[in-house]
């Protein structure tokens, strides 16, 4: 006699919550901003594959537009953003680490409903989920320098906050 299957169970310390529609906006938006990094292809095409996407009627599609189409339509803006704060050429990070900062200073520049440590916090896990071992800790170094530039009041004030 066999025994019956276990149901797998969900690891220590994993939260079940769904995300968030503004949280699956970023990911789709990630993966479209690879598709246009590693292939340089037009936004419409991307945003046509990004929006067959299994899940894509769980994400907030005002958000998705615009950082798709923001961070695409402003990349050299947002690269010279990233070049003042990165450590080589914005070229030579992964296509996933690229993207994730471009998320991230988009958001900093442009979503002020946004926190900038909800906007930070956002692109590290963004990171955690898509990139390298260690990607996220340098997402979080970057877009912590990149906030103290383009939200220099807000983070000035929460560091007040914290004295």
């Amino acid at each position: 006699m066999t025994e019956p299957v276990k149901k797998a169970s969900r690891p220590q310390g994993k939260r079940g919550a769904p995300k968030s529609t503004r949280r699956r906006s970023r990911e789709i938006a990630l993966q479209g901003l690879y598709e246009w990094l590693i292939s340089g292809a037009e936004v419409d095409v991307i945003e046509a594959h990004m929006r067959e996407q299994e899940d894509f009627d769980k994400c907030d599609t005002a958000h998705f537009d615009a950082l798709l189409h923001g961070c695409i339509a402003e990349a050299a803006d947002i690269d010279a953003v990233l070049a003042r704060h990165v450590d080589r050429k914005t070229t030579e990070l992964s296509p996933i680490e690229h993207g994730v900062l471009m998320i991230g200073v988009y958001e900093l520049k442009h979503c002020m409903a946004i926190p900038y440590k909800v906007a930070i916090n956002e692109a590290v896990e963004l990171a955690k989920s898509f990139g390298g071992t260690d990607g996220h800790k340098y997402v979080n170094g970057v877009l912590d320098k990149a906030a103290a530039e383009l939200r220099a009041a807000e983070v000035e004030a929460a560091r007040a906050a914290r004295r």
